[in-house]
């Protein structure tokens, strides 16, 4: 493979890491701002007194937004490799949530489009990674 392939692959897989960190702080915010909006996108709904745990949500979903970025700038391929394959337990269970409060099938979908992008990254990230053109 020449360098010009591994550069395209590398550029690919930094635009996929950075997708996922700017919808990740989409979500932070939006979960933050409107968390019965924010719940009502997911496919579930927010119980009264519920609001609490979705801006919980909010604020650890801005912390990943912000350690993808940071681990996208320093280009840590490895563990951005590791956090595409990891991060797929989240859409997966949302998913399943989704399905138990019966939304739209098309919230279910998106769950699962969401783990195969994840899939898709972690792929092209690992062979960024085996190609050499990763600093850890």
């Amino acid at each position: 493979m020449t360098h010009k392939q591994v550069t395209t692959q590398e550029n690919i897989g930094r635009v996929l890491v950075l997708l996922m960190a700017l919808i990740q702080g989409f979500y932070g915010l939006f979960a933050y701002i409107d968390p019965a909006a924010f719940a009502i996108v997911r496919g579930t709904e927010l119980a009264i007194g519920d609001a609490d745990w979705a801006r919980i949500y909010a604020s650890r979903t801005l912390f990943i937004a912000l350690t993808m970025g940071y681990l996208l700038y320093f280009r840590y391929y490895k563990i951005l490799m590791a956090l595409a394959l990891f991060g797929t337990i989240m859409p997966i269970t949302d998913a399943i949530l989704a399905l138990q409060a019966q939304a739209p099938l098309k919230v279910t979908i998106k769950h699962i489009a969401t783990v195969i992008y994840l899939l898709i990254t972690f792929v092209v990230l690992q062979r960024v990674v085996t190609k050499g053109s990763s600093n850890i």
